[in-house]
């Protein structure tokens, strides 16, 4: 008897099914609504193709909103440190990465720097402009450059001490058994690299 059962539950759940696959909910839908918005990317990049200058300050503001951030976050480090809420090693990329930002805010600076001069040379030699007004923007342009080159300066100098401390760490490391020889090599190599790429 309960076979019997079993069987008639099986077959009714079988015509169910069935039933179910071959008369769809007509709320549900086979294909995907389109965005409300569509393409909204590809403005964007349309934009940026457009007018190189709009995505260059893009490109700066979006540059300078990350290093002021990071700069926010650097202020506090020191008492993180002291508390243990972080360890050296992170305080130490922290504080690397605000100087590979403000590298590349000084180097996108200068690139926005370089296309006005360009501009403004156009322009005066097409007669727009009088030779007086170029000036200043040559003045922007130099203090760009130096700009650009002490970060450059900074960021490879901070590049070079983290590897010195990568060293002394993994040197550490492997006096107390937790570090192999090949990640000492590993880190003198690195550090090699970097004083060679300076010099």
């Amino acid at each position: 008897m309960w076979r019997v059962v079993a069987l008639l539950v099986t077959i009714s759940s079988i015509a169910v099914a069935d039933k179910k696959s071959a008369d769809p909910d007509p709320g549900s839908f086979d294909i995907e609504p389109p965005l409300l918005v569509p393409n909204r990317d590809g403005e964007r990049l349309e934009a940026s193709k457009s007018s190189p200058d709009s995505a260059s300050e893009l490109d700066v503001a979006k540059l300078e909103k990350q290093f002021e951030r990071a700069k926010r976050n650097i202020s506090g480090l020191d008492r993180l440190l002291r508390i243990g809420a972080l360890s050296k090693l992170e305080v130490e990329q922290r504080r690397l990465r605000m100087v590979h930002l403000e590298s590349d805010l000084a180097n996108a600076r200068l690139i926005a720097a370089k296309q006005q001069m360009l501009e403004k040379d156009k322009q005066a030699g097409a007669g727009e402009i009088a030779k007086a007004e170029v000036s200043p923007t040559e003045n922007n342009l130099a203090l760009a450059i130096e700009a650009a080159h002490t970060a450059t300066t900074k960021r490879e100098q901070a590049e070079i001490d983290a590897a010195q401390a990568n060293v002394q760490r993994q040197q550490k490391l492997f006096a107390l058994g937790s570090a192999r020889k090949s990640d000492i090599a590993r880190a003198e190599q690195k550090l090699a690299g970097l004083r060679a790429q300076r010099n």
